[in-house]
């Protein structure tokens, strides 16, 4: 009788569809959530995610004593050297001189670093030759040093199109370890070793007061 005045609330009919239904979005959903956790992201091996397109390293024997250098021309002229370190898309990122300077410091201490490693990096195509030389600095020991240079070409995929040794033997030494050339999309098209002074063009441009800056191999503009 209370219950006929309204006194009690009274409870909503029970909808078993609508509640199989709720049941149902929400293992749906579940399922949706399981399968974007499921989806397995693009393979990307093989491929380098990288600014350069070419970098050339030259290393010659762990804790030699001996400076070398490295030396890379480009189609325009453009020498990369440790005097002039960023030189048209190429940079010369590790300058290496022996036993002068590798160091490394670990907890406020100078440890004496074992590699001997030069490297330049090419971030941009432009078609003509590259000439890559060697020149040993530094002949502390009076002995030839047997250096390996290394070219790899990293877009679209990593490939090496250059890996072979070169000597030097005493301060002075200059050897061309490879010439290679580009297309216009930055295509190998060919790879030769012909010796090329680049040392020799330094003087020479000096000598004849050409419009090359003998210390960067930059073109002056007049």
């Amino acid at each position: 009788m209370i219950d006929d005045f309204g006194l009690y609330p009274k409870d909503e009919g029970f909808d078993p569809f609508s509640v199989m239904l709720f049941k149902a979005l929400q293992v749906i959903a579940f399922l949706f959530f399981l399968a974007l956790l499921s989806i397995t992201p693009e393979n990307k091996e093989g491929k380098i995610d990288s600014k350069a397109e070419f970098i050339i390293t030259l290393d010659w024997p762990d804790n030699h004593p001996d400076d070398l250098d490295m030396y890379v021309q480009d189609p325009l002229g453009n020498v990369a050297w440790y005097r002039h370190r960023e030189a048209g898309f190429m940079t010369l990122d590790r300058d290496d001189r022996g036993g002068a300077n590798d160091f490394i410091v670990v907890n406020g201490k100078k440890i004496a670093s074992p590699i001997r490693e030069e490297i330049v990096t090419i971030r941009g195509v432009v078609a003509g030759e590259y000439t890559v030389n060697v020149s040993h600095f530094a002949a502390t020991t009076g002995q030839p040093v047997r250096a390996m240079v290394k070219v790899q070409k990293l877009n679209p995929t990593a490939q090496v199109i250059f890996d072979d040794s070169v000597a030097v033997d005493h301060t002075g030494d200059e050897k061309t370890a490879l010439r290679f050339k580009l297309d216009a999309e930055g295509k190998v098209i060919d790879v030769n070793r012909r010796q090329k002074s680049l040392m020799e063009t330094f003087r020479a441009a000096d000598r004849n007061g050409s419009d090359l800056d003998p210390k960067t191999m930059v073109r002056i503009i007049r």
